[in-house]
């Protein structure tokens, strides 16, 4: 597999993580070092990891995985985007500060939703017979980038347009799976 297409796959694959980070960088109140770090990292990481699961599952249990991850993507998404939602409303009532998407369950759920499609993408390279190593490390640190970019890009949004964004913020993520969502069940 030659760069450009490693690279043009890996950019595809990323496109969620950003959104992803988009909606997170605005959900945030403050954002950090801390914040970019993590999120950059575990999204960079879920993305290498994930192409390698595939390509070492291989082709015995392909078929049971591509038949449920759409719904999986879907359903991480919508739960984390609803939170996001849910959230927003709930500081406007009670004052609280909104739920750090960087941390704790949040963080794996996004992670693994952003990821899923970097599964089948494993199996494929797989089933051509190329070697995982170099294309998972190129897909990280591809979606590492642009996870932080996209935080980035968020937080200025958030900064500009206000705490309602985290609404728009929720209804992105919930978009981006219901998108993967169509794009699986119409296919097939």
């Amino acid at each position: 597999m030659d760069l450009i297409t490693l690279f043009g796959m890996a950019l595809a694959l990323a496109v969620d993580a950003f959104a992803v980070a988009l909606a997170a960088g605005l959900a945030l109140d403050r954002l950090t070092g801390r914040h970019l770090f993590r999120l950059g990292f575990h999204f960079g990481l879920f993305q290498a990891l994930m192409p390698a699961v595939g390509w070492t599952a291989g082709l015995t249990i392909q078929r049971w995985i591509s038949a449920y991850d759409h719904w999986a993507a879907f359903g991480l998404l919508a739960f984390v985007g609803g939170k996001m939602i849910i959230e927003a409303f709930r500081e406007e009532e009670e004052g609280n500060s909104s739920a750090d998407p960087t941390r704790g369950w949040s963080l794996v759920t996004l992670s693994v939703a952003t990821s899923i499609d970097a599964l089948a993408v494993g199996l494929t390279l797989g089933m051509l017979g190329v070697s995982i190593w170099f294309p998972a490390l190129v897909i990280g640190l591809v979606a590492g980038a642009l996870t932080v970019t996209g935080m980035l890009l968020g937080r200025r949004v958030a900064v500009v347009w206000g705490k309602r964004m985290e609404v728009f913020g929720g209804l992105v993520l919930f978009g981006i799976g219901a998108k993967i969502l169509l794009e699986h069940t119409l296919l097939q």
